[in-house]
């Protein structure tokens, strides 16, 4: 069955992903009219988000950042099929990187490095990284229960150069990596809700407690990798910039937990710039009800 949904599927989104970027706008804004208009997908759920987020904002402001963001969400759907076929030369057009000296800098020193970047603009492309960084991307990604289009997907994310991880995997992949001296950068996304009974501590993410993942800090501090946030901000339709943030050199120099209260200020800071381009549609205060009484 695995394979029958894999051969019926995967042909169909290999031949859109062939289609010029103005067409795959074209049926972004369909399927924008389809969802927003017609099903109303998470809508409820976004709105919710932006209403805990930003208290002070009217309702016509978070219908305002609520229809940007679906419009934006529905690009984002058509720049993911993009990515199985896009150039070389078109990724390099379009997401560009502000800074990538920064991460050169201690690349050449020889150190190892954790990228922490959160679900901003558009994250899916940041699989260009080793064509601008002088060291071994390796990306961590959550396994899917069909093989077939796994494999897919992640020879489609390795074209250009990234070593993927399965997150189960991650920590002993970078042990091994350690062990053989290989120098490496480790992207790692780390702003979505964990499970509660799998946290280790509870922070306010835009003013309300939200359990919060720490595997970045941990990773950083076990095997002294240089911090660096990296940002994605749209540009215009299609078009991104990406700017390098520096966290920490040595993060075991930092009591437990600064490096993750540093990440989570700067992605709060971040999104506030570009609202409507964040992943509003996960329920990331889903646990705000649940804060254990050591953290309250």
């Amino acid at each position: 069955m695995q394979f029958l949904v894999f051969a019926l599927t995967y042909p169909l989104i290999w031949i859109m992903s062939r289609l010029p970027m103005r067409i795959l706008y074209i049926k972004s804004d369909v399927i924008f009219f389809l969802i927003y208009h017609v099903f109303g997908y998470r809508k409820k759920v976004v709105l919710e988000n932006l209403k805990l987020a930003f208290p002070e904002k009217s309702e016509e402001e978070y219908n305002v950042i609520s229809k940007k963001f679906f419009k934006h969400f529905t690009d984002l759907i058509m720049e993911s099929v993009k990515a199985f076929s896009i150039s070389e030369k078109q990724i390099l057009k379009r997401y560009k990187y502000k800074n990538p000296e920064l991460v050169n800098k201690y690349a050449k020193e020889g150190k190892n490095i954790a990228l922490v970047g959160a679900h901003q603009a558009n994250w899916e492309w940041s699989f260009n990284m080793p064509l601008i960084l002088d060291i071994d991307v390796y990306g961590a990604y959550t396994k899917l229960n069909n093989k077939y289009f796994e494999k897919t997907i992640r020879e489609s994310r390795e074209r250009f150069g990234v070593k993927g991880y399965k997150t189960s995997e991650t920590v002993k992949g970078m042990q091994k990596n350690f062990s053989d001296k290989k120098q490496g950068a480790y992207i790692l996304l780390s702003d979505q809700s964990p499970q509660p009974h799998k946290t280790f501590y509870w922070r306010k993410f835009f003013n309300i407690k939200v359990p919060v993942h720490t595997g970045a800090e941990m990773l950083s501090k076990k095997f002294d990798l240089v911090v660096i946030n990296y940002v994605a901000r749209k540009v215009k339709r299609g078009y991104y910039e990406i700017e390098f943030q520096l966290i920490k050199e040595n993060p075991k120099e930092f009591e437990n937990y600064k490096v993750t209260d540093i990440y989570t200020d700067l992605t709060e800071a971040n999104i506030k710039q570009q609202p409507e381009f964040y992943l509003w549609s996960h329920k990331r205060f889903k646990h705000r009800d649940k804060v254990p009484k050591e953290f309250q």
